[in-house]
């Protein structure tokens, strides 16, 4: 009998999940592929700022795994997380929902994301938001409507000042697109609070840097710095935050500005499982050969944001974006299957498209194919492309249409609490303990 090979695929976001869905297209039935997750679908980060706005339901910030490997012979999605590699004997240990599993392997590819860092600045992880997941933007966008709700119950004006000022650290992608996300909100969604004036709203981003998307073309940052300004965001560039406290942040100057709410979007750590393998690491990535092979462990490759793949267009390291991410996820596919051949290995190229950035509702700033857009030209491109990226034809009508309706209603101010009955029994009782048990 033949033996089968598998390829076990360990992380399901772009990287992966681009992996997964070329390998489906492309394997024999003689081989097996298995996707293993710790969630049962794949976020589309850069869109966390638009559920944070409420631009978005969250449900459209995130797709289905198993809709992106289809069942089919040999396929199989594990939902798990991986805690230990045997890169000798070729075997993973997983935790499921069905208890402890070892998994054997022929060919292990590493394709997990980052996690926050939360301890770049002191008091970060006790009094900042951080965004890197759906639960982050839920979060921040029911804090955002709370601290609206108390505005109005609040007769102190120095602190409803405070309650509606919102901070954002760090003045990237997710900085400035959460800071644009969050004014327009913010606009929007005060017709709604009439005991709300419009000076007690603010938002400010603290930028350590001299300009804004550093990532993008200067022309690029400096558009979205005007458009945050226009819609009256402050804009602190060179401002680096030294500590955060309940009452607000402390800049290196010596400058304390007053805020009740602080969004930290800076900061990335690798995934603990990375940092235990003891695989070759460098800026807190796993390096690999430009083919996307891990040097010194025979049938493991890694591929996007914990992965320094060299790009052979430019000799420069790739950046962690979706756009690199799927490109490497395609160009693994093809190596893998010419490894199982014998065929010579291709080292990943790729030539970027261009850069995007939402910077708020239908408002955006893009380099497409060398040619700069900005506001809703812009907005338009960057929303088709990760509409592109969303599985099956029925998920991506059903979003264009409530993308589409959105453009022409206002934000949604519902406070998303999801408390189970027996939680909420819980804390009836025990608040009716404490007011009605009868006094001695």
């Amino acid at each position: 009998m033949t033996r089968r090979t598998s390829i076990v695929i360990v992380g399901g976001g772009f990287a992966g999940t681009s992996l997964a869905r070329s390998l489906h297209a492309q394997l024999g039935e003689s081989t097996d592929l298995t996707l293993i997750s710790e969630e049962s679908t794949t976020t589309f980060n850069p869109m966390l700022p638009e559920a944070v706005g409420a631009s978005i339901f969250p449900e459209q910030v995130v797709a289905p795994l198993r809709e992106m490997l289809p069942p089919g012979p040999g396929r199989r999605f594990v939902m798990g997380r991986v805690t230990d590699v045997d890169t000798v004997g070729k075997t993973l240990a997983c935790n499921t929902l069905s208890g402890p599993r070892t998994m054997p392997y022929d060919h292990l590819v590493l394709a997990f994301g980052n996690r926050a860092r939360l301890d770049l600045i002191p008091g970060m992880a006790e009094h900042s938001l951080p965004l890197k997941t759906v639960g982050d933007a839920l979060e921040i966008r029911n804090v955002v409507l709370r601290r609206l709700a108390r505005i109005e119950l609040e007769s102190d004006m120095l602190l409803r000042r405070s309650l509606g000022h919102f901070i954002v650290i760090g003045g990237g992608f997710s900085g400035v697109e959460v800071a644009g996300e969050l004014v327009d909100c913010l606009h929007s969604i005060r017709r709604f609070y009439p005991r709300v004036a419009d000076a007690e709203l603010k938002v400010t981003v603290l930028q350590d840097l001299d300009r804004l998307l550093p990532e993008l073309p200067a022309r690029l940052g400096q558009s979205a710095l005007a458009s945050l300004r226009r819609r009256g965001v402050d804009v602190k560039l060179g401002s680096r935050a030294v500590r955060i406290h309940e009452a607000g942040v402390e800049l290196s100057s010596g400058e304390a500005i007053v805020a009740h709410s602080v969004i930290g979007t800076i900061g990335t750590r690798p995934n603990r499982l990375v940092e235990a393998l003891g695989l070759p690491m460098e800026r807190g990535r796993i390096v690999v050969r430009p083919d996307m092979r891990v040097p010194g462990h025979e049938g493991v490759w890694a591929l996007g944001d914990c992965a320094l793949v060299p790009n052979a267009q430019d000799g420069k390291p790739s950046p962690p974006t979706a756009q690199f991410a799927v490109r490497q996820g395609r160009q693994l596919a093809a190596n893998l299957l010419a490894a199982m051949e014998g065929r010579a290995l291709r080292d990943f190229t790729h030539r970027s498209r261009g850069q995007m950035a939402s910077i708020g509702h239908m408002k955006g700033v893009a380099e497409v194919f060398g040619i700069a857009l900005s506001g809703l030209p812009a907005w338009l491109v960057w929303r088709a492309y990760y509409l592109s990226q969303m599985p099956t034809l029925r998920r991506k009508l059903r979003i264009f249409v409530e993308w589409t309706w959105g453009m022409f209603f206002p934000t949604d101010i519902t406070h998303l609490r999801f408390t189970p009955s027996r939680e909420v029994m819980k804390a009836e009782t025990e608040q009716g303990e404490r007011l009605y048990t009868p006094r001695p």
